[in-house]
């Protein structure tokens, strides 16, 4: 009997642990999307909210009947790294069009729990139409269409529209299309994961192009921290602040140095009440923990938690990253990265085709910089690539022959 509850004490663990990296992936976990994924949050979710809760201050909502669980992932600064992106091959973020078209649709759903694709044109239509500031939406134009399908397909990844019949994509080729849709208001309005609503600030909207970070503050702003500006008013709230930033930034950026961190925060993370819990919070949620003189970071062993991989060969660009990497014993100019690139290109002639124009090795450096800033790898300044203490993690080990392996082995 005592072997069996310590099975079950481990099987629970083990699902709280995947639970949590599940939801870091995928903040918003839906029934009909991932089944599986949905059972055990729902399963494990008691223990689940309060890991949310103590290390990051972030709220889990889990709706049985509704079949949905939404982890509002708050954060002081906003971050461009992650947009939505266009459910294509190409995967290309959001543009600006798309962003409003966005916003205006989800309006829009709310009008009604069921809709076709041309009543829903229409509605954003008019809507545009009646706004000075906002282009108006032309159903007749093939591209707005495209973005206007581009903006269906993520509220269907989402799970806030359900197709009843038809098929979105055929919305791009024909304004005349016939698709059915069933809208979930009560997931829609989960959608928009902040702590003041928008509207609450009431800011003219000549205003809005100047005042942006300002707005982004607003809508951002906890004020369990009890926050003044930017100075907490007590020590409980200080101490409170300065774990859930601390671990928000451990679980939602590639790696942490201690450099990017406040003198507060890095005071925090080198107590010894800070290092305990981190090393407590990394058990719980199935974490490897990494730590160096520089920083630190969480290592997923199953892949779970992350959105993008790296090392990985699923496109040039992250190939390139890591073969630019290796090239990086120190700083670099983006010129000679450029040469190197153009080498690459040269010796695999079969390789990243996309990239044989006459601009192909700057275009192909400038998305391998990319994939490369945002894991944390590199910091780029004045034309120049630094390499970061964590690019160190994926150096490329010297070949050895088997001559080599054998003479070590008769020392």
């Amino acid at each position: 009997m005592s072997n069996l509850s310590n099975q079950l004490v481990i099987a629970e663990r083990d699902e709280v642990a995947r639970g949590i990296r599940l939801l870091l992936a995928t903040p918003l976990i839906h029934e009909r999307g991932a089944p599986e994924s949905f059972d055990l949050v729902r399963r494990r979710r008691d223990p689940i909210k309060k890991w949310f809760e103590y290390y990051c201050g972030w709220s889990l909502v889990v709706e049985p009947r509704l079949g949905y669980a939404r982890l509002a992932k708050v954060r002081a600064m906003a971050d461009a790294s992650r947009p939505p992106r266009r459910h294509r091959s190409g995967r290309a973020p959001f543009d600006r069009r798309r962003y409003v078209l966005l916003c205006v649709a989800g309006a829009e759903l709310l009008a009604a729990p069921v809709t076709t694709i041309g009543l829903l044109a229409d509605r954003v239509t008019r809507a545009t139409a009646t706004d000075e500031v906002l282009t108006t939406f032309d159903a007749s134009a093939r591209g707005e269409r495209m973005a206007f399908v581009d903006v269906l397909r993520m509220f269907e990844s989402l799970g806030v529209v359900e197709v009843v019949d038809g098929a979105t994509e055929s919305y791009v080729d024909s304004a005349e299309a016939k698709v059915l849709y069933r809208v979930d208001a009560a997931l829609l309005m989960r959608l928009l994961a902040t702590t003041t609503g928008v509207s609450q600030l009431a800011v003219p909207i000549d205003e809005v192009p100047t005042r942006l970070d300002e707005l982004l503050a607003a809508v951002s702003r906890e004020r369990r921290y009890g926050v003044v500006g930017t100075t907490p008013v007590s020590d409980v709230q200080r101490n409170l602040w300065l774990r859930h930033s601390v671990f928000r930034r451990l679980v939602d950026d590639p790696v942490v140095y201690l450099d990017d961190l406040t003198d507060d925060e890095r005071a925090y993370l080198n107590s010894p009440t800070g290092r305990q819990l981190v090393r407590r919070a990394a058990g719980e949620s199935g974490f490897l923990l990494e730590e160096r003189a520089e920083g630190m970071l969480l290592v997923d062993p199953d892949g779970i938690a992350t959105d993008s991989r790296f090392p990985d060969d699923s496109s040039n660009a992250k190939v390139a990253a890591l073969l630019l990497l290796d090239s990086m014993d120190m700083a670099v100019t983006i010129e000679q990265l450029r040469l190197t690139a153009s080498a690459l290109l040269t010796r695999f002639p079969s390789w990243a085709k996309a990239y044989r124009g006459d601009n192909g090795p700057a275009e192909l450096v400038t998305d391998a910089l990319a994939v490369l800033r945002g894991f944390g790898l590199v910091r780029i300044g004045d034309g120049v690539v630094h390499p970061l203490p964590a690019a160190a993690r994926y150096a490329v080990s010297g070949a050895r022959s088997a001559d080599q392996d054998n003479a070590e082995a008769q020392r």
